[in-house]
């Protein structure tokens, strides 16, 4: 949530617009809810009823009709985190069909915004596809040639540590390192989920 908030969000709002405002940390104006209540309430994708991602959604409803969305970085808000790997991955998995849907109902908005939010919008989908295609080829390295994928591995770990490094640093906390011990989880769990996200869309 950190690293969502106070880098992603934060970078975004700089340019313009938040893309996604987290439903526990969001607040609206009455007025604009109001107006787009009928549409918020019935969601729909590919013909059916929509109820995941409401945050996301109601975010590109919001920019849509027109209003800003931005990041507040002395806001407090709390919420309720898994603590267990299946709620966790049921949590993971919503947020990814989420992603990739509202991403296709918000394509269109992103000529009207500024270049970074459309590199943003397509470094937050294809970084998992290009993340997940090199730990493949390393894979399929490691297995047909015996010979180890050594740039391949240094070029996720460099980028892992630079990320956590600048996170530790502008949170002035050490313990931010600790976040490169997600990489694994996203190469070994979270990828292979968000392709099943990608082929279950509709569920």
């Amino acid at each position: 949530y950190w690293l969502a908030c106070n880098e992603e969000r934060a970078a975004q709002t700089r340019f313009g617009a938040v893309m996604c405002c987290c439903g526990p940390c969001a607040m609206y104006r009455r007025s604009a809810l109001m107006l787009l209540l009928d549409q918020y309430e019935t969601q729909f994708f590919r013909g059916k009823p929509s109820d995941f991602g409401e945050d996301r959604h109601l975010t590109i409803l919001m920019l849509k009709a027109g209003f800003r969305t931005e990041y507040v970085p002395d806001a407090i808000a709390a919420t309720v985190v898994p603590d267990r790997l299946l709620p966790y991955l049921r949590q993971q998995l919503r947020w990814a069909r989420s992603t990739y849907r509202d991403t296709l109902l918000g394509l269109h908005l992103l000529p009207g915004l500024d270049r970074y939010l459309t590199l943003d919008v397509l470094g937050q989908n294809l970084g998992p596809l290009l993340l997940a295609i090199s730990s493949i080829a390393a894979l399929a390295q490691l297995a047909l040639t015996d010979s180890v994928p050594w740039w391949t591995g240094l070029t996720i770990v460099a980028m892992t540590m630079i990320r956590c490094s600048v996170a530790a640093l502008r949170a002035g906390e050490l313990r931010f390192l600790g976040f490169s011990l997600h990489t694994p989880i996203n190469i070994f769990l979270l990828l292979p989920m968000k392709v099943y996200a990608l082929c279950t869309l509709s569920n």
